[in-house]
């Protein structure tokens, strides 16, 4: 059994939850689609959010890192294509408020995800689940960690399937948002199981290149 890292993130701004804060601590530990998931989350901090990722990758030498999000304004689940090499965003949760920063200095312009996300959102609608492809994933923390650890991996030579998906409101979100449209809880931590079980065909090319 191959160990999987699912990250979801703390309550941030307005927000009073954060339905991927609940995901992953749900199914830590589970088997899901031949995978052990390993989760945690994530604190709203851009100088910690990213630095402790990386260092959870390196700990647990994972098969494939999923990051999860929440997208208030967003009515699907929506696989990230690609993360931009920029910070500019309201404050997080400890008061950083970056503008027109780059999150590393002289590196790439951006970097597609390494999850099969095209396969991914194909089996969520098959399944009754609205989804679609994003081609932006903002330019808060949620980029930021997509980014950093995508070009981590990079910088150590690792073949590691990695990437972000947001994840709308649930029901309960929207008695304070009333002008956005909740999912059920279920549906959405359903969702995640299925994106999981899309990369076991996957299994045995995704490999390690530090070494050769």
């Amino acid at each position: 059994m191959k160990p999987l890292l699912l990250t979801g993130i703390e309550p941030f701004l307005e927000h009073r939850h954060n339905p991927t804060e609940q995901i992953v601590m749900e199914l830590d530990e589970e088997t899901i689609g031949g995978f052990e998931i390993i989760s945690r989350v994530l604190p709203v901090d851009y100088e910690r959010a990213a630095e402790m990722l990386i260092e959870y990758v390196e700990q647990c030498e994972p098969f494939a890192v999923i990051m999860l999000g929440l997208a208030a304004n967003r009515t699907k689940i929506t696989p990230e294509r690609i993360a931009i090499n920029v910070n500019d965003s309201v404050e997080d949760n400890a008061g950083h408020a970056p503008e027109d920063q780059p999150i590393v200095e002289g590196g790439p312009a951006a970097y597609f995800s390494t999850l099969p996300v095209k396969k991914m959102t194909d089996a969520l609608v098959q399944n009754g689940i609205p989804a679609e492809i994003s081609n932006t994933a903002g330019t808060y923390l949620c980029n930021n960690v997509m980014y950093s650890v995508l070009y981590a991996l990079e910088q150590r030579n690792l073949s590691i399937p990695a990437g972000f998906v947001h994840v709308p409101p649930t029901f309960e979100m929207t008695l304070h948002h009333s002008a956005h449209t909740g999912f059920p809880f279920t549906s959405i931590r359903d969702a995640i199981k299925i994106m999981i079980h899309t990369l076991s065909d996957l299994e045995g090319h995704a490999h390690d290149h530090s070494k050769s």
